[in-house]
């Protein structure tokens, strides 16, 4: 990988660690204030939402940061499990990637 696609892509990590930063403000500041007026109303599912949300968001963000941080220590790019390169066209469309193709799929598939 060059290091003008490591610069795009650190690029594009910024922007969705800023992205979810704001969107878990966001999601922060609207529950709290109307949780009790939603429950109230039968708004149970308005909540649901929220929280699955704000953790969808959490797990992403902290999925962000660790990959910016494996930038840092040279370790970006790298399958967790096989060691080898993930390729470039995944990293390109999933930054943070943390496993190659290869082992995302025997880890969804559970083999």
């Amino acid at each position: 990988m060059s290091a003008e696609d490591v610069a795009a892509l650190r690029e594009n990590l910024h922007e969705q660690r800023l992205f979810r930063q704001e969107q878990l403000t966001q999601i922060a500041s609207a529950v709290p204030s109307r949780t009790d007026d939603l429950l109230r109303q039968g708004g149970a599912g308005q909540v649901e939402v929220h929280v699955k949300l704000a953790a969808s968001a959490r797990m992403v963000l902290t999925d962000v940061v660790a990959a910016l941080e494996r930038m840092d220590q040279g370790r970006y790019g790298a399958c967790h499990l096989c060691r080898r390169p993930i390729d470039r066209e995944r990293l390109l469309i999933v930054p943070q990637a943390r496993y190659c193709a290869r082992c995302q799929q025997v880890r969804e598939t559970g083999r």
